[in-house]
């Protein structure tokens, strides 16, 4: 059982304060009330995501945060407290952000982008500021010209701070900004050029032709060629299986299959993905 991610439980008995769900090893985790519905029954399977309530209970619910752990969101400050500042992630019991975990003063009403990561000490789902903490900036996994997704997360004197793939840094050049852009947006992007100290230059427009096919396409062209040009994945097949698979994450998988796609290089099935051979 995993906190802070979805998890499919089984429903293994009930309580008057609602259902007790099991893992495959037998860990129990209580369901309230709140969340239960007619349909549930022993031996059910449920997709719920798990967390610590105020009380320091492991606990679940069927309702979808804002982030899972070790993502990125753009959150609102609901309420400051002697503790820290408690954002609002989609749950009735709003996220805080500790005062260690801020780099700046922030103010009700304000919106962050934060990081969500376990407390080591509490095992207490926390959000943090310091971005930069959970970015890699080291053995870089881009090539200059390759598309990748960005979110902003902070304006400064040079240009525009962001998250490159969820694991990087990336700088935007105000010289190299031509519209409107705000802290939290999410957008498509270019790499220019990745240096030395690990950060990564960015701009918004193609750098000239694009390569035909980025490092994670040409993974799924060279197992396509190995399986006689066939493959039973497609945007619907289980992350983890996707991971064992091709060694990348699924949105890594579904944006190369995506530019494969865009190229006619593929067809996308419902079976899978089948080489187009020229």
């Amino acid at each position: 059982m995993e906190i802070g991610l979805i998890n499919k439980l089984k429903v293994n008995r009930g309580t008057d304060n609602g259902l007790y769900l099991i893992d495959d090893e037998e860990n129990e985790v209580l369901l309230p009330n709140a969340y239960v519905t007619k349909d549930m029954k022993e031996g059910s399977e449920i997709e719920v995501f798990v967390y610590k309530d105020s009380e320091d209970r492991i606990v679940c619910t069927t309702q979808r945060p804002k982030m899972l752990l070790e993502q990125f969101a753009l959150l609102e400050v609901k309420a400051v407290s002697q503790y820290g500042v408690f954002m609002d992630w989609g749950l009735p019991k709003d996220l805080m952000v500790p005062y260690a975990e801020q780099v700046r003063e922030m103010h009700e009403g304000e919106k962050h982008v934060v990081f969500l990561t376990l407390d080591e000490e509490t095992e207490r789902l926390i959000g943090s500021c310091k971005i930069n903490d959970f970015l890699y900036f080291e053995d870089i996994k881009l090539e200059p010209g390759q598309e990748v997704d960005l979110m902003l997360f902070e304006v400064s004197d040079k240009g525009v701070y962001c998250i490159v793939d969820e694991l990087y840094r990336g700088l935007i050049f105000h010289s190299d900004i031509h519209r409107k852009l705000r802290v939290g947006d999410q957008l498509k992007g270019f790499v220019k050029q990745i240096r030395e100290d690990g950060k990564v230059d960015i701009v918004l427009d193609p750098i000239g032709y694009k390569a035909s096919v980025d490092p994670h396409s040409q993974i799924i062209l060279d197992k396509l060629k190995e399986a006689n040009g066939s493959l039973p994945f497609n945007d619907k097949s289980d992350p983890e299986i996707i991971n064992q698979e091709f060694g990348i994450s699924k949105k890594a998988f579904k944006r190369a299959i995506g530019n494969l796609y865009k190229q006619k290089l593929i067809r996308i099935e419902e079976e899978g993905v089948v080489l187009i051979k020229n």
